[in-house]
């Protein structure tokens, strides 16, 4: 397997750029990585060109070949999931037993609806 290339933070990726860099962290060339996920090789160039964007089916078929996530070819490491500072938290609910995790739950749901409200609130008065 090849090293990982490292993205500068500030620059978000295209799914393209998310293709070259997962078959390149892989070794593959373009027919291998056709081979391996099991579509024509052409269809590989152009989502590598940007010529196609791949159908959720394509992307399906390369996260499973690739052993990652459709959210990895798709969005950028923190577009989505939690802030850091929120990790080590959520780790900890994870971990507590079902009961408290509905409460934990129950509370966030408040919590984002209370915030939902007030953002709807704001722009209908603006």
């Amino acid at each position: 397997m090849g090293q990982s290339s490292t993205i500068p933070y500030r620059f978000a990726m295209s799914i393209s750029q998310h293709l070259i860099v997962l078959r390149r962290q892989h070794d593959l060339t373009q027919q291998e990585m056709a081979d391996r996920v099991g579509l024509h090789v052409n269809q590989i160039r152009r989502y590598e060109s940007g010529s196609a964007e791949p159908s959720l089916e394509a992307l399906r078929k390369i996260a499973v070949a690739m052993s990652v996530s459709i959210d990895s070819l798709v969005f950028e490491e923190t577009e989505r999931g939690p802030d850091e500072d929120l990790k080590l938290q959520f780790e900890a609910v994870s971990r507590l037993p079902p009961e408290e995790k509905r409460i934990v739950k129950a509370l966030l749901e408040g919590m984002i609806i209370k915030h939902q409200t007030k953002q709807l609130v704001g722009n209908l008065s603006s």
